[in-house]
């Protein structure tokens, strides 16, 4: 389990222990409609679907551990039901919005230079703000026009750097990266902060927020809709889901299909505007 689940889960367990204790009841005596009663006080406090189904999960992980070490004789969790997650389409950048951003970062002083290289690389290659945190010179080659990326899970792909993402890496890496790390030459990160220390992926929301408004991009526009973007325009471009599944890192192809769904509303909404028979 990843760190950060352990940590949502250790959140919710928390949640559920106060609440049984409001009411009197130890977390190894609730009992299946205790469970029930608990679902539906995490709904009436307006928590999405999402967030009720994964404090179920870790509810029913956490007597599933109790189970197993012969602390009790069934799960009272297992058969309540998750609510069915909301049908969230996520934002997406129109190709000429995401070239309206690139335009934007004007790539003069050494921050500016090393945010066009963040930006480039965010939408050229698909990288979340983790991965793209995460990425150490040793992990780029210009020559080969490819980065090594350390995803979710472990898993470890190479992504292509097109042209655009590779001429504005190799900028920053010649000129904005020396005069940022400043004494700390041992420094291994890519992407580097004022003081030359690896950026955090908080810095990489703040500068891309940053650049989004000077671009007047309407809507929440995340590092992860820069990946969306990737993504979509892949698959408008005519590149099939086992291709765009990989470049993407996805573990299965049921994640990649949400593309699918992105495409097939785009289609509806043009024909609803266009056909007058729609």
């Amino acid at each position: 389990m990843a760190s950060k689940t352990r940590r949502a889960y250790g959140v919710d367990l928390v949640q559920l222990a106060r609440w049984a204790g409001a009411r009197s009841l130890g977390p190894r005596g609730l009992a299946h409609g205790d469970v029930r009663r608990y679902a539906g006080a995490l709904s009436e406090r307006g928590l999405s679907r999402g967030t009720v189904a994964r404090k179920l999960a870790a509810v029913r992980s956490f007597h599933r551990h109790l189970v197993s070490r012969g602390e009790l004789a069934a799960n009272p969790a297992d058969l309540v039901p998750s609510p069915r997650r909301d049908d969230y389409l996520p934002r997406v950048l129109k190709p000429a919005e995401a070239e309206e951003l690139l335009a934007r970062i004007p790539a003069r002083e050494p921050l500016e230079v090393r945010d066009r290289a963040l930006v480039e690389l965010a939408y050229g290659a698909g990288l979340r703000a983790e991965e793209l945190v995460r990425l150490d010179v040793a992990d780029l080659s210009l020559d080969a026009e490819e980065v090594r990326v350390s995803g979710k899970g472990g898993r470890t792909r190479i992504v292509p750097v097109g042209e655009p993402a590779g001429l504005a890496l190799g900028r920053y890496l010649e000129t904005a990266r020396p005069t940022l790390l400043g004494d700390r030459r041992d420094e291994p990160a890519l992407l580097v902060s004022r003081s030359g220390r690896r950026l955090s992926t908080s810095d990489v929301r703040r500068r891309l927020g940053r650049w989004v408004r000077a671009a007047a991009l309407q809507g929440g526009v995340s590092p992860h809709t820069l990946r969306h973007s990737f993504a979509t325009h892949l698959l408008e471009g005519g590149a099939d889901l086992r291709s765009i599944q990989e470049l993407l890192g996805h573990a299965t192809i049921s994640t990649t299909q949400t593309y699918t769904r992105i495409e097939s509303g785009r289609l509806r909404k043009a024909y609803a505007q266009a056909h007058p028979r729609a």
